[in-house]
């Protein structure tokens, strides 16, 4: 008897994304470069947005309530102040800086929906930091809640930029009005009409690099868009790889936000794809892993994601509690990668989950590569095999592109990879390579197409999914009178993944809590070096001058006990 083989990923892909489908993907072009489209797409966000109006619960904030009716006539008032208000035209810069408040969707659904560009600031940076951004996107207006407000103060006349206050708590300067007294004056209408196109730019969202400063990252709609169909086939493919037949829930669909809104995964992977599929996203105000198996269970939420150190604590969480988490369906990853103890942990911590992540970039809105389940379980380093609107390969430093199972810098080209930096056509140059995009990771592809990264050029430290530029610590440690030289780098830590390590060289003697106060007001704390070491001489250097970080870093791992 001849065995029948069943259809894999590929070829359900192939299948779901053929001409007539509801995925069928078609030849066209985004920011000039040659791609795969998904014909049936929305055009843009906006749409997206007035599709998905219905009487589904959509945001759950503490003990408030929206459904996906009422947040959306909020995002029409919001945006009719945004023009008759404010002024705000096609192609302004509007930003938002502020916590995971149900306002921070609102705001910028409205934003991306009369085609202004929506400028997602990080929420941890401080005053000079904020002030960087939003002189470099050249935002007209400001949306930001009190502890932004607070950070802003120092600057805020000399700036000179219009600012609308969220939740505030204390008086406001005169010409900062309240959200919800604007609101109140506004009478809810239909969305202002607008000449909207998938490619026109939709948001700016700040990365940090091997630079002294974070870089925005500009995305039009239809690279946003792609990410989101890209998710929803990767599901269906999924689906019927494995012959699965859905069982309509006992519940509406819920999701987890616990990761920031300034961050593409936030954004994207948990908030915008809420839309299509009517998912319920319940909002934390910060991290607190009681707190999140609480809502877990009150909720009823089928889907977590977030970086190793937040899907960590919850699986020590699972194991102690008492909480139903039967619920939970599923706990993405993404950010840094897991631990293949923390990968198995999953699986057995949870009556019904199972793991899952991916690998991604701010610069491809967060799609990249994908991984879940049982092939997770089989595979648990790996990031997964590529979506369908991109393309990987792997290249060594000739510019050669390399055989699978060999290891060079990843690059990627696609529907979802971004327009460029904002105002940054040196690094554009750098950046993109005949189309393709050098992703600064050292990876290589298996036989099988599963992409498993291993090192990276950028200089960067990445602590709980949180991308910090050395240069960028190194340039703030370098104020300071008596630092001569200061090499940053990362330091493995077994719940973040890394944290950040520096050695100093100093014309005086200094403490380690010297460095940090001298910092607090520089950058925010979440970039500050956990481990210090002072050096009695100058730092090594290699030939060209440049100082040897693999040397000092090396060195540093020796003192530390850590691998180097």
């Amino acid at each position: 008897m001849t065995e029948v083989t069943k259809p894999g990923r590929n070829e359900w892909i192939n299948k779901l994304t053929a001409k007539g489908e509801d995925y069928e993907l078609i030849p066209g072009e985004v920011w000039g470069r040659k791609c795969r489209l998904f014909k049936n797409a929305p055009p843009t966000l906006r749409e997206v947005f007035e599709d998905s109006r219905s009487n589904e619960t959509f945001l759950v904030y503490e003990n408030e309530r929206y459904t996906f009716e009422e947040t959306q006539q909020r995002v029409c008032q919001i945006a009719a102040i945004l023009i008759n208000d404010y002024g705000i035209q096609k192609g302004d810069r509007v930003a938002l800086s502020m916590r995971n408040f149900p306002e921070w969707v609102m705001i910028f659904n409205a934003i991306t929906s009369i085609g202004a560009i929506a400028v997602a600031m990080n929420a941890l940076w401080l005053t000079d930091e904020m002030a960087y951004g939003l002189t470099d996107s050249g935002s007209k207006l400001l949306f930001a809640d009190q502890e932004r407000l607070d950070r802003l103060e120092p600057v805020y006349k000399d700036l000179g930029i219009q600012v609308i206050a969220i939740r505030p708590q204390k008086a406001l300067h005169n010409d900062i009005p309240d959200l919800k007294d604007l609101l109140a004056n506004s009478v809810v209408s239909a969305m202002p009409q607008v000449d909207l196109q998938p490619g026109d730019p939709a948001t700016i969202f700040y990365t940090s690099g091997s630079t002294d400063h974070p870089k925005g990252v500009v995305s039009c709609h239809r690279n946003i868009i792609s990410a989101l169909l890209s998710w929803e086939l990767d599901i269906q493919s999924r689906i019927a790889e494995l012959e699965l037949t859905p069982e309509p829930p006992e519940n509406q669909p819920a999701v987890l936000l616990a990761v920031p809104l300034f961050h593409a995964t936030g954004s994207h992977a948990v908030m915008l794809s809420c839309y299509r599929s009517q998912r319920k996203m319940v909002c934390m105000y910060k991290w607190d892993v009681e707190a999140a198996a609480e809502l877990i269970e009150r909720e009823k939420i089928a889907g977590f994601t977030a970086p190793a150190a937040m899907t960590g604590d919850l699986v020590e969480t699972a194991k102690r509690t008492n909480r139903d988490l039967s619920s939970l369906m599923t706990v993405g990853g993404g950010g840094a990668p897991r631990a293949p103890d923390q990968v198995k942990n999953i699986a057995k911590s949870f009556e019904n989950a199972m793991p899952g992540t991916g690998w991604g970039m701010t610069e491809t809105n967060a799609i990249g590569t994908g991984i879940g389940g049982e092939d997770y379980l089989e595979h648990p380093t790996s990031s997964g095999r590529i979506s369908a609107v991109l393309d990987i390969r792997v290249m060594d430093e000739q510019g050669n592109e390399l055989a699978a199972g060999e290891s060079g810098e990843l690059q990627i080209r696609g529907t979802s990879v971004f327009q460029g930096y904002w105002n940054r056509p040196e690094a554009n140059t750098e950046t993109f390579v005949d189309g393709w995009m050098r992703t600064g990771d050292v990876a290589y592809v298996d036989d099988e197409g599963y992409l498993y990264i291993v090192d990276r050029i950028k200089d960067l430290v990445i602590r709980g999914g949180e991308n910090i530029g050395c240069a960028e610590v190194e340039h703030a440690l370098l104020e300071h009178d008596h630092i001569l030289e200061a090499s940053v780098y990362a330091v493995p830590d077994e719940r973040l993944g890394e944290e950040v390590g520096t050695t100093l060289y100093c014309s005086a003697d200094l403490s380690e809590d010297d460095i940090r106060s001298f910092l607090l007001d520089r950058i925010g704390r979440f970039k500050h070096p956990r481990y210090i070491t002072f050096s009695s001489e100058p730092l090594p250097r290699i030939a060209a001058g440049k100082i040897d970080k693999r040397q000092i870093r090396k060195e540093a791992h020796a003192r530390l006990g850590t691998p180097g």
